[in-house]
């Protein structure tokens, strides 16, 4: 997905939800703003770069992809972006541990990882529930992807059909990708930009879903494809109906967490949301690479308050000026927090599946603190057991 769900759309399903206009924007800010928060970033913010919730491309290109390097790339992605769907599955067909171990990681909705992903920031910061919408939304965006570089699980091929809608039924059109980092998506003629093709099972090429380009991220997009790991079986999706799910169940997790109602994966505020559905649905449908202005004035339709834009800058001065004792109060300090117990929880629970792709896990209460100096905070404002090493 991109701003004009992360930040607008999330805001939103926070009014809706039964949270204020400040609050809304809090919670869409800093959803936003987990495809900001890169190392060169809290680099230039003296912040903790283990914080990290994305990469720049710049960054992924010069990034290792030995073990540790793989384990570092997973980290990020795998908790942020493409949260695996079930730690536990089994391919129909026989297959190595290293390509179990990759397969295990593929992204899908409604799993036990979100509900600890929504659990985990209940009775935390408006930060915390940003983070956690922006990993929920984009279940339904990369479902089906993993966020570790993988060419088996990732690649895509000349199979690649978008379904446009034509009349009462859809015209198949043939995707055109292009590899072209300075080319632009052009919906009318069905070419879109996508990372090189590399046959390295480890490229970086072949991290979540570079191969197919920010297609999957369209609001409008329906397509079909064969990948390898469903045994070449063609897979669709359907965008407009999925973005529809995520945000009822962004809605529901929200109210979830304003009321203390529990949250269960699989259920949607649909009611809530029913006086707004055609709106969205219109403009899900709409066939444009950046809805953001149709989501802004949704947004001040709904809650009929001015949205301001997303400015990445807007709390690094608040940030980089607090002596070290308030920092972590700060808008940024709460979001480096929250960011870092995410990054944990994952680690932990893909380690502990007996899967080493995303690092070490250890209990510090048992074998005491080792663990990377970033992760004292946390300790101390969480009291969690689970550190990433």
């Amino acid at each position: 997905m991109q701003l004009d769900f992360h930040y607008y759309a999330t805001y939103c399903a926070a009014i809706i939800a039964g949270y204020t206009h400040d609050e809304s924007l809090q919670i869409a800010y800093s959803d936003q703003f987990t495809d900001c928060c890169s190392m060169s970033l809290l680099q230039k913010l003296n912040g903790p770069l283990n914080a990290a919730t994305t990469q720049l491309q710049l960054e992924l290109m010069d990034a290792p992809t030995d073990p540790i390097g793989l384990q570092d790339i997973t980290r990020i992605w795998a908790s942020f972006h493409f949260l695996p769907g079930d730690l536990d599955a089994k391919p129909e067909k026989y297959c190595s541990r290293r390509y179990l171990n990759k397969y295990r990681l593929i992204c899908n909705t409604n799993s036990a990882l979100l509900k600890d992903t929504v659990e985990l920031v209940r009775g935390r910061s408006t930060q915390a529930a940003g983070i956690a919408m922006h990993i929920l939304s984009d279940t339904w965006a990369h479902r089906y992807f993993a966020g570790t570089p993988t060419l088996a699980i990732n690649n895509v091929n000349y199979y690649f059909y978008e379904l446009v809608p034509e009349g009462d039924d859809f015209r198949e059109v043939q995707i055109k990708f292009n590899h072209d980092p300075r080319g632009i998506d052009d919906p009318e003629k069905s070419v879109y930009t996508s990372s090189l093709y590399q046959g390295d099972e480890n490229s970086i090429m072949n991290l979540g879903h570079g191969r197919a380009g920010h297609f999957p991220d369209y609001g409008y997009a329906r397509y079909k494809y064969l990948p390898a790991w469903g045994d070449y079986k063609e897979m669709l999706k359907d965008n407009p109906s999925d973005y529809y799910h995520a945000f009822c169940q962004m809605t529901f997790a929200l109210r979830c967490l304003k009321t203390g109602e529990a949250f269960e994966t699989g259920v949607y505020a649909f009611d809530a949301v029913r006086p707004w559905e055609e709106d969205i649905r219109s403009l899900l449908g709409k066939r444009q690479t950046d809805a953001s202005a149709d989501w802004k004035a949704l947004a001040e339709k709904i809650s009929g308050c001015e949205v301001e834009d997303f400015d990445m800058s807007k709390y690094q001065n608040e940030y980089t000026t607090a002596d070290e004792e308030s920092r972590d109060s700060t808008f940024l300090g709460r979001f480096i927090i929250a960011a870092l117990a995410q990054k944990s929880m994952v680690t932990n629970r893909i380690f502990t599946s007996g899967n080493p792709l995303a690092g070490v896990s250890v209990d510090f209460e048992k074998s005491g603190f080792s663990g990377i100096k970033d992760f004292r905070k946390l300790v101390k404002e969480y009291g969690r057991r689970q550190i990433d090493v």
